[in-house]
């Protein structure tokens, strides 16, 4: 049993080496232009299939039981008891507008125990599903762990509400221990925060209890398993239980670097010794911005290559003729006896769903929560407003007819990568087509935001349920106009760029039309001129026409 158990933690740590996936952002209340607590995430898994949760409210009677199935592969890890009354939960932000994202940090494999009941998935819906506030989730989370185990390795979790978010980062204790080793610290309400699945709480001030919450044993574990012998005052949390390593540092951390360094300049200079490895002074957990971001602030932040920056990866030669910021998996390959890797930025190709969830304590909660949501990745993806209080999942968004191996034009997560895919190998060349697709839409949605919650208030403070229902159509409408238009996008993409030309445009944006016979006027713009340089300085004279 114990070599089973050993077997099973390395192969999970394995499949957390590979993925390295997700990313979240963190805007405090008095850091955003409306007064907003904003919290991002991206499900970067590959074979991942892209789709929107719904968990309805609900009434249980005592003694019920709840079946638990890991997030990631479906499996059944056991029951828990039932809490008497739930909320409703619509992708990772309840009624209350509680929201939770995480990234996963794997840490030490020795601490998974896959004895445990509760993976991380479960712990976030379960939450979503049973509190109030930002505070009561961490709480429910980590007395679910002590009560029936953490399935997990190490996990970092942005737990938020209208007021306030944390981040609570915690591990295991190893196989067939239950519980878990845990701290939470409040994020300050005039700051921004990002973890990118590498834990980042180092040292924290065990006496401010309204600020910071920890696992009584969080040190003294450590001690005993010999990560740590100083003094309490300089234990980091961190480079106990996930020291850091290239991965660490270059796939990791170098995500949270860039969204500093896009809002706070003199920061992004300071740490970018740290993330090239010429310096070992971690980045601070939060940081102050020097200008306050919207939430399109933080849905293009999440769009990000590292472009501009000396980890620009659109000028290299892996970027190909029409500089793609995408490189394929794995993230590390061996030319001869050495290895080397490809940078990974914030936005990458293999997310299934992405959001920026926008909380605000000014408005009724069902109003005041909105889920920004995309299927596939935020680049190539539309952020189309979800309401907290939508109890119906938008048809394009669900598993209806298709799954990670089923395709259908009616799937947004399968029209987002259809798209995308056919972008990416000529991506300077298309591109800005999809922008302006991306742009009129999210731009539309923006507008009409304070227009619809208007209307929406009205309705409210006469009837709450016909508010929850306008709401609610508008978020299914808002996803099935932007599917739409995709599909449309695409249509347009693949006959305008048809076998390696560009079919030429008329004035009013159509293609234009032949005058007479079938062939459509074009032209061959062929490969980039510093490409076609390159490619001679690569091929010397066998391509040289002569006479």
């Amino acid at each position: 049993m114990k070599n089973k158990l050993i077997l099973g933690a390395a192969l999970l740590m394995a499949a957390v080496t590979e993925t390295l996936a997700c990313t979240n952002f963190i805007v405090g209340k008095n850091a955003s232009t409306d007064g907003s607590v904003i919290v991002s995430y991206s499900a970067d898994s590959y074979g991942m299939f892209g789709e929107l949760y719904h968990y309805p409210a609900g009434v249980h009677a005592k003694g019920t039981m709840r079946d638990i199935y890991e997030w990631d592969t479906g499996k059944y890890l056991g029951q828990i008891k039932e809490a008497p009354q739930t909320y409703n939960v619509i992708g990772n932000m309840n009624e209350y507008q509680v929201t939770i994202g995480e990234t996963t940090f794997g840490g030490r494999e020795e601490l998974v125990d896959t004895t445990g009941i509760m993976d991380y998935g479960s712990l976030i819906y379960v939450a979503l599903q049973r509190s109030r506030t930002a505070k009561e989730a961490i709480e429910v989370m980590t007395d679910l762990v002590k009560e029936y185990g953490y399935y997990s390795s190490g996990e970092s979790f942005s737990i938020a509400d209208p007021n306030e978010v944390w981040i609570l980062e915690m591990i295991g204790k190893g196989p067939g221990v239950k519980g878990a080793v845990w701290v939470a610290v409040r994020i300050p309400d005039d700051c921004i925060a990002a973890h990118a699945n590498q834990s980042r709480i180092h040292k924290f001030n065990m006496n401010d209890k309204d600020n910071c919450l920890y696992s009584p044993d969080v040190i003294s574990f450590a001690r005993e398993k010999g990560y740590f012998d100083g003094m309490n005052k300089d234990f980091s949390f961190s480079e106990a239980y996930n020291p850091l390593d290239f991965g660490g540092l270059r796939f990791c951390e170098a995500r949270v670097w860039s969204y500093y360094n896009m809002f706070n300049k003199a920061v992004g200079d300071t740490y970018l010794p740290y993330i090239k490895g010429e310096s070992k002074e971690p980045m601070p957990l939060y940081i102050k911005p020097d200008h306050k971001l919207s939430v399109r602030d933080v849905q293009r932040a999440m769009r990000d290559h590292y472009e501009g920056t000396p980890l620009d990866i659109t000028n290299d030669p892996g970027a190909g003729p029409f500089k793609t910021p995408y490189r394929l998996s794995p993230l590390t390959y061996k030319v001869g006896d050495k290895e080397y890797f490809n940078e990974r930025p914030i936005s990458t190709q293999q997310t299934a769903f992405t959001f920026v969830a926008q909380m605000r304590a000014e408005l009724p909660d069902a109003i005041g929560g909105v889920l920004w949501f995309g299927a596939d990745d935020a680049n190539m993806t539309v952020f189309a407003p979800v309401y907290c209080c939508t109890d119906r999942i938008p048809d394009c968004y669900s598993g209806k007819e298709a799954d990670c191996v089923t395709f259908s034009w009616n799937s947004a997560f399968w029209i987002y990568n259809w798209v995308a895919d056919m972008i990416r190998p000529r991506y300077s060349l298309m591109i800005e087509d999809m922008r302006a697709v991306q742009n009129n839409l999210e731009d539309t949605y923006d507008s009409a935001q304070s227009g619809i919650e208007n209307a929406a208030l009205s309705l409210y403070e006469k009837d709450p349920v016909k508010a929850k229902e306008f709401l609610t159509n508008y978020s299914c409408m808002t996803a099935q106009s932007a599917v739409d238009s995709w599909k449309k996008l695409g249509e347009f993409l693949i006959v305008k760029y048809n076998d390696g030309a560009v079919k030429k445009m008329a004035k009013n944006g159509s293609i234009l039309r032949p005058e007479t016979g079938n062939c459509a006027p074009l032209v061959r713009p062929g490969y980039p001129q510093e490409f076609l340089e390159e490619l001679v300085k690569a091929t010397g004279e066998r391509y040289k026409v002569t006479k």
